[in-house]
């Protein structure tokens, strides 16, 4: 990212960097492993380097799984943390700006990238109340995968909501990404098939399929 042009691996890929820099709002949709998040960090990275922002701002919903909030230890950034690594993961810099989404209602963020991750597990308020923090001379890139909503069963999806609310809107892009965008180890295209599959068939068939035990038969 040092003034090298960002290249997508995929054409899907390509289109995201092209979509990021011609949108001021952008969806990244997809399974894991499309690089849709790293995509989305390598150009706010490259836009704050260039100094087209003055910052970059990263936000994710803490969603736990199986573990409250309460049960970690230290201060509020520790509690938040772990949520965010993840982010931190596929950054080059640390000239950023944490921003647990609890935490941003009644900013206007200005002068920033804003990058949203694993949308799919905000909140119709939380999501709504992300959108309207958009200022003047900032992006907001927001990933997420719908297949994947770690979201309480009552609790409806922010991002669905608002793919729904916004599909007609000018101005706002959208790039989803497939199983075949899937850049990691080639056995996870083959998992995300295998389970594709298997809720393809248990939707056909109106009731859980039964996986086939391995022989205990000596």
């Amino acid at each position: 990212m040092n003034g090298k042009p960002i290249i997508g691996r995929t054409p899907n890929q390509q289109k995201l960097v092209e979509t990021i820099a011609t949108h001021d709002l952008t969806f990244a949709l997809g399974p894991a492993g499309t690089g849709k998040t790293y995509i989305a960090i390598a150009m706010a990275v490259r836009m704050l380097k260039n100094k087209e922002v003055r910052r970059l701002i990263l936000s994710r919903p803490a969603v736990e799984a199986g573990e409250k909030l309460g049960f970690l230890p230290g201060d509020m950034k520790d509690k938040i943390d772990p949520y965010l690594q993840p982010l931190y993961d596929a950054l080059e810099t640390k000239t950023i700006q944490i921003a647990p989404l609890a935490f941003m209602r009644g900013r206007t963020l200005n002068d920033a990238v804003i990058v949203l991750d694993e949308a799919q597990n905000t909140t119709t308020h939380q999501i709504k109340m992300f959108l309207t923090r958009l200022g003047m001379n900032a992006k907001m890139i927001i990933t997420g995968d719908i297949t994947q909503i770690d979201l309480p069963r009552s609790t409806q999806s922010g991002l669905i909501q608002a793919l729904r609310v916004l599909r007609d809107v000018k101005g706002i892009g959208k790039i989803e990404f497939g199983k075949k965008d899937i850049i990691r180890h080639a056995l996870v295209q083959r998992i995300v098939e295998a389970y594709e599959a298997f809720d393809n068939e248990k939707e056909e068939t109106g009731h859980k399929p039964e996986a086939s035990a391995p022989s205990t038969d000596e």
